[in-house]
């Protein structure tokens, strides 16, 4: 499966600027990519309290992103702000080619910028299957929780994480990144955004693909914008999983929701 990884510097508060600029982005990915992941909010910025940026499931991101996905031919991941039955989401969706979406909503909000006192969490984990590859979703502040993300089982081959994570703590999420890969035995992706938002926050990006042991198989520089892409398969995963089946070692838990 071919995997891009859209690192880009979203425009603040500026729905129109931002789906112009993906719509651009996704169309020179055409025939070249199978899976293009966009950074959390994509359409806006980690706009926290901007409650009139939300849209329905009906409006015109859902709409623009089951065009694209059957007008390219590929899957598009990423997350945006949702408004449904009075309450705010920050919302992670697969669209398929064919434009059968999924969703899933982001469980841990990130107090420290407020998400908490707008938001409300998700009690349910993405897990979709696509290409061969079972992919987990999950944005941003999820991945310092690895209970959460936690792989039982071999659930799934790819965990993606879509993130608005600032250049301040890059030190902690290119460690965290790398253990959820090794400790999941698992391929993940982080895609990050760059540039400075309405806050005055820089973002530097460190978006990246890395294998089941922890090893870079694609990254950017710092601030740089781009859409790079990836070949990965199951078959070195699937023996490797054979090889040193830690897996079957894990701890039994449950989560309270």
């Amino acid at each position: 499966m071919r995997i891009s990884l859209i690192q880009t510097d979203i425009v603040w508060a500026d729905k129109k600027a931002n789906l112009r600029s993906t719509e651009s982005t996704l169309q020179s990915l055409y025939q070249q990519t199978d899976l293009a992941v966009l950074p959390e909010m994509f359409t806006t910025g980690f706009c926290t309290d901007r409650l009139e940026l939300a849209e329905t499931m009906d409006d015109e991101t859902v709409q623009k992103l089951k065009l694209w996905a059957t007008r390219y031919q590929m899957a598009i991941c990423g997350s945006f702000i949702v408004r449904e039955n009075d309450k705010m989401f920050n919302r992670a969706f697969f669209v398929f080619p064919n434009g059968e979406m999924k969703t899933a909503d982001k469980r841990h909000l990130f107090f420290v910028g407020g998400e908490h006192r707008y938001f409300s969490a998700g009690n349910d984990r993405m897990i979709v299957n696509y290409r061969g590859f079972n992919i987990c979703v999950l944005i941003c502040y999820d991945v310092r929780f690895p209970v959460w993300s936690r792989n039982r089982n071999n659930e799934y081959d790819l965990l993606i994480y879509m993130a608005s994570f600032p250049h301040v703590r890059m030190q902690a999420w290119d460690a965290l990144l790398k253990a959820r890969a090794i400790e999941n035995l698992s391929f993940v992706c982080g895609v990050n955004r760059v540039g400075v938002d309405g806050n005055n926050i820089p973002y530097s990006g460190h978006s990246v693909l890395l294998d089941f042991k922890g090893n870079e198989l694609m990254s950017y520089p710092e601030y740089e914008i781009g859409a790079e892409t990836c070949e990965i398969s199951t078959e070195e995963l699937v023996r490797f999983r054979e090889k040193y089946a830690f897996w079957k070692d894990a701890d039994e838990f449950e989560i309270k929701l």
